[in-house]
């Protein structure tokens, strides 16, 4: 098995922000640092070791790849990785669905 570096781009820090602020909500909402401690490092793990059995994100472009899943504090996760040229993943995307678990 192939384990491939993983790094977490501006991009992925940005979208993580759009969607969870930097304090925990009034109702105990999640925070960005509370999925990086609780969800992140997990996932990282899976595609670090299974990038290429991920489906392609893009078709036709084998280099991108996403994983979507579930997780403690969010209903749905989809994050879009790019295979650099020196076999290293970079995460560029994430998407987040935290309504099942944090109503509004």
């Amino acid at each position: 098995m192939t384990r491939r570096p993983v790094r977490v781009t501006d991009e992925f820090y940005a979208d993580l922000d759009g969607y969870l602020g930097p304090e925990r909500g009034p109702n105990g909402e999640p925070s960005a640092a509370d999925f990086l401690r609780f969800e992140l490092l997990p996932l990282i793990d899976v595609i670090a070791e299974r990038f290429d059995d991920l489906p392609e994100a893009l078709p036709g472009h084998p280099e991108y790849r996403v994983l979507i899943t579930s997780g403690r504090l969010a209903a749905y996760i989809s994050i879009m990785g790019m295979r650099q040229a020196d076999g290293s993943v970079e995460l560029v995307q994430l998407e987040l669905d935290l309504g099942e678990i944090w109503p509004e």
